[in-house]
């Protein structure tokens, strides 16, 4: 059976006016919650601070949930959404997601983001949360670098399109996510649209960010109707899991610092010239997403690997399966790319 979701219910609001009965399990950050936690108030009955989207881990905190909880809820980013949606689904309790930025576009989709040890991502479907509460006034208030940097889910689809493409013209896509060219041009549309909002989401401007947040619930929408992420997910999402992964020992970065950087290289994988990758250069760094966070080494390295980290989990086709990444052709995509 195919099931096409639907978005989970937003609630735009101020949040000291909300009042949830419930008992509730909280996931949180510790900033995150410093951030709200004068605002709102929750009948909180087991909290907790996951530090880890990996199953068995998540697996664990859904055992140690106390009875008395009868929802669950998530405030802060991705991390504790992606928690939240599973844990709801696994202990059928509905959930409750309030971001402090828009910094992903996993808080309105039907799925969760799970990682395997080697930094490879993979998706339950989990069902939207229950609901998504937005206050304005804690979204801009969120640090720049990443109040809107879930701008970076619609920029992918610049390169994500590109993967799609050059996977049909191979013959090598699923009869599930065959190319449709209707779809890549309302998925275009999307991503254009972004770079006109970009400075205004830099700047914190609500009306920016609520075109953001528009923008994201159609993507979202659109790759939900299709049963895939190809519009929107190529060689710039694998290699911010195949970076993610190596990082996990040393540092923890928000996601748009490793899918920002990932949408430059797959330009320049796909042959786009200095000036075009300088231009969606602009735009994002205009949002606030910063783009210098990595070592380039590590860039190099996480590329010459890149093409066998596609191959070895079975990854959608696109220009990496094809792509001879030696060390010195990865240090001149680094160059390019201006990384």
């Amino acid at each position: 059976m195919t099931t096409i979701w639907h978005l989970p219910r937003i609630e735009l609001l101020d949040l000291s006016k909300y009042r949830e009965q419930r008992p509730v399990a909280l996931l949180t950050g510790k900033r995150s919650w410093q951030a709200v936690n004068t605002m709102v108030r929750l009948p909180v009955v087991v909290q907790a601070e996951p530090e880890s989207l990996d199953r068995d881990y998540l697996d664990d905190l859904v055992s140690g949930l106390p009875k008395q909880a009868t929802a669950i809820y998530a405030v802060g980013g991705g991390v504790v959404a992606d928690a939240a949606k599973y844990m709801g689904y696994k202990a059928k309790l509905p959930v409750v997601l309030i971001p402090t930025a828009l910094s992903v576009d996993g808080f309105f989709s039907s799925s969760a983001s799970l990682r395997e040890s080697n930094g490879a991502g993979f998706y339950v479907e989990t069902g939207p949360a229950e609901k998504v509460l937005i206050d304005w006034d804690v979204i801009s208030a969120a640090p720049k670098h990443i109040r809107g940097a879930g701008i970076v889910e619609l920029l992918s689809i610049t390169t994500g399109i590109l993967d799609w493409k050059y996977a049909a013209e191979k013959g090598k896509n699923t009869p599930d996510e065959r190319f449709q060219e209707w779809a890549a041009r309302l998925a275009a549309g999307i991503g254009q649209r972004a770079f006109a909002i970009a400075a205004g989401v830099g700047d914190g401007k609500i009306v920016a960010l609520r075109e953001l947040l528009d923008l994201i619930c159609m993507e979202v929408r659109l790759t939900t109707q299709l049963g895939h992420t190809r519009p929107q997910e190529g060689s710039e999402q694998y290699f911010a899991q195949a970076m993610q992964g190596r990082l996990s020992s040393r540092s923890r970065l928000p996601y748009s610092e490793l899918l920002g950087p990932g949408i430059l290289l797959a330009m320049v994988l796909h042959g786009q010239d200095a000036k075009n990758v300088g231009v969606i250069r602009q735009v994002m760094e205009s949002a606030g997403v910063r783009l210098n966070r990595l070592e380039s080494q590590d860039i190099v390295d996480a590329l010459i690997s890149l093409p066998s980290f596609v191959k070895k989990n079975n990854l959608p086709y696109g220009i990496l399966n094809d792509a001879d990444l030696s060390a010195d052709k990865a240090r001149e995509v680094v160059r390019t790319a201006a990384l």
